[in-house]
């Protein structure tokens, strides 16, 4: 039986105490029981937990509390066994790293298209003005190569820091057409539609990314699994664990 909640979320906030808030956040984290990841920057927080259903809502119900927290949004899977081996706090320079740091969700995100509309897009052909519309991998090839949209452009990134080169050079070929960038949570293609918007580009994100849309519309449209940086290894659109059937 699936008894262990796993939730992942991201928000890009500024943080100008993000080195003070990290053994705060640890300690609470350890008292609840929990285990995962909390990464913080000046850009915001991004962390994937998993523990006691109570004990990891209550973590994250005293960490809204905190005013630049209280927009933050969790996607929540199951799992039978604890995924991840320890609890770890952690300080960067950027939540998700990109290198191009004119890009700042935190000052302003680009437009989000929520899966509900996309899967209507795509079950039509075309976005609500009838134009092409295109899905856009900003994942690591590693990762598509688990699951993707059906006939979604993948670059073939070995890391995100590539993904400015790569919409540059496609840009030109990518202006008319809506464009709805996606990845695993939200966070990575959250960056990238803002960036292929300077290039000229009418893109979007995927609110809640590929766990948002399992969650809202399941598999349509969608081919195979969603890899996940955890000991599940991936998801099914139903948000079962590879695990599950070890």
């Amino acid at each position: 039986m699936a008894s262990v909640l796993n939730v992942s979320a991201y928000l890009f906030t500024r943080l100008d105490d993000a080195h003070g808030l990290r053994p705060l956040l640890r300690d609470r984290a350890v008292a609840a029981g929990l285990k995962g990841t909390i990464l913080l920057a000046e850009e915001g927080i991004n962390l994937f937990l998993a523990g006691d259903p109570a004990a990891l809502r209550g973590f994250i119900d005293d960490l809204r509390d905190d005013a630049r927290f209280a927009q933050l949004a969790t996607k929540e899977s199951w799992s039978p066994r604890q995924p991840f081996g320890r609890m770890l706090v952690k300080v960067k320079r950027e939540i998700i790293r990109m290198d191009h740091p004119m890009i700042r969700p935190e000052t302003g995100r680009a437009p989000a298209v929520d899966p509900v509309t996309l899967r209507r897009w795509l079950d039509q052909g075309s976005d609500d003005d009838g134009r092409e519309v295109v899905v856009l991998d900003t994942r690591n090839a590693f990762e598509v190569d688990y699951g993707a949209f059906a006939g979604a452009l993948d670059w073939r990134l070995e890391r995100f820091t590539q993904f400015p080169d790569a919409a540059a050079a496609a840009a030109a070929d990518l202006r008319g057409k809506t464009v709805v960038s996606y990845c695993t949570g939200g966070i990575r293609c959250e960056k990238a539609a803002l960036y292929l918007r300077e290039e000229g580009v009418d893109a979007f994100q995927l609110d809640g990314g590929i766990l948002g849309y399992f969650e809202q519309v399941g598999g349509a449209h969608w081919n195979g699994e969603c890899f996940v940086f955890d000991e599940r290894e991936a998801l099914a659109p139903d948000l079962s664990p590879r695990s599950e059937a070890a």
